[in-house]
């Protein structure tokens, strides 16, 4: 039976469909797996402890999306050039929302360790002197425990620094918070390495600390430094630490910030009245006109400084304030006299917050 040419060609058609089916490139190895090495690890010290963070990996090392993620080992080594991780210091756990993490579109990741800089090393690694360094990078494995090697290296300074005063303690006066502390008078290494404590002020609410001063270490056991710098009828906390900061020439200095001090809070209510004004005078004016009696005195530098009060009395009687507002500045025209009275003046200064001065010593003078 001959077909129609209309089914042939459709015969024909689906043929070579079938054989382009077929044809098909050499086969692809599996993928390894194996996570793409980070390329931004970052270390910082602080005392004893090193702080790293990198960005966990999304990709293998054939472009592939990774699909299941192994612990991270962390490496450190002595010499400037890490070529494997050896026996490492630590790992840290693949993040248990890794997945989900990826599935909502958050492409980076980051990761942390935070370990002791001397765990493991002997007392001659920590005596070594203040320019010796360690090298640490971290090897992304995955769930089978192999890796690609490891990331980039980062190198960190093994150099002592002081331990934070343990008397730090701090006191609000009138001119200010008055922060002491003792220091420890021997210090590992003499120049080109400088030690410093500095203590900090943070604002209740707040994690911003703010740097109130910085002192070197030096030959005195005893510090003290005074902050008034802040706002009254704020809530702080303070805490010191210590620096070492080591010199060498034609590198830029390493600094390494010691541990913190507990912090101690300080609620800067404001009971402490301005200084007490000096220097008053009164002298009678006012022959052929109207009488009356002018005070000046010192000025009063406090900086809440809001204004003063003048009082006065007759021989014999009580002082009572004359002003029905604060005076504003150093003098005072009293034109309430009367001839042939002897007034007795003296003068307090007030701050913005109400907190009234003792009075001056009093000045007096007699009407004609």
């Amino acid at each position: 039976m001959r077909l129609p040419l209309g089914q042939l060609l459709l015969a024909a058609t689906v043929l070579i469909g079938l054989t382009g089916c077929a044809s098909i490139g050499p086969p692809l190895p599996p993928s390894l797996e194996l996570p793409h090495p980070p390329a931004d690890l970052r270390a910082v010290r602080k005392g004893d402890k090193v702080t790293l963070t990198w960005t966990i990996p999304t990709q293998t090392m054939d472009r592939q999306s990774v699909r299941y993620l192994g612990r991270t080992q962390i490496c450190r080594g002595m010499e400037a050039v890490l070529v494997m991780c050896g026996a490492p210091v630590g790992e840290v756990a693949p993040p248990v929302d890794f997945a989900s993490a990826k599935e909502a579109g958050n492409k980076k990741l980051t990761a942390t360790y935070v370990g002791s800089i001397w765990s493991g090393l002997d007392h001659d690694r920590k005596q070594s002197g203040p320019f010796a360094t360690a090298t640490y990078a971290v090897e992304v494995l995955n769930r089978d425990g192999r890796g690609a090697g490891l990331s980039n290296q980062v190198h960190v300074s093994l150099a002592e620094t002081l331990p934070p005063p343990a008397d730090f303690a701090a006191r609000l006066t009138g001119q200010g918070v008055v922060l002491t502390w003792t220091g420890q008078l021997s210090k590992p290494y003499s120049q080109p390495v400088r030690f410093s404590y500095r203590v900090f002020r943070r604002q209740e609410g707040s994690q911003q600390r703010t740097l109130v001063g910085e002192v070197g270490a030096g030959t005195e056991p005893s510090f003290s430094l005074t902050d008034q710098s802040f706002e009254w009828e704020q809530t702080y906390y303070y805490h010191a630490d210590t620096l070492t900061v080591i010199s060498q020439a034609g590198k830029q200095d390493v600094s390494i910030e010691g541990e913190d001090t507990p912090e101690v809070k300080v609620l800067a209510h404001d009971v402490f009245p301005p200084a007490v004004p000096s220097g008053l005078q009164a002298v009678f004016s006012g022959l052929g006109q109207q009488a009356f009696i002018d005070l000046v005195w010192a000025p009063v530098t406090d900086s809440d400084l809001d204004g003063y009060n003048v009082y006065r009395r007759e021989e014999g009687g009580a002082m009572k304030k004359v002003n029905t507002e604060l005076v504003k500045t150093p003098a005072f025209r009293d034109v309430q006299v009367a001839p042939g009275k002897k007034y007795f003046y003296s003068v307090s200064a007030v701050d913005l917050r109400g907190n009234e001065s003792e009075r001056s010593e009093a000045a007096s003078e007699s009407m004609p």
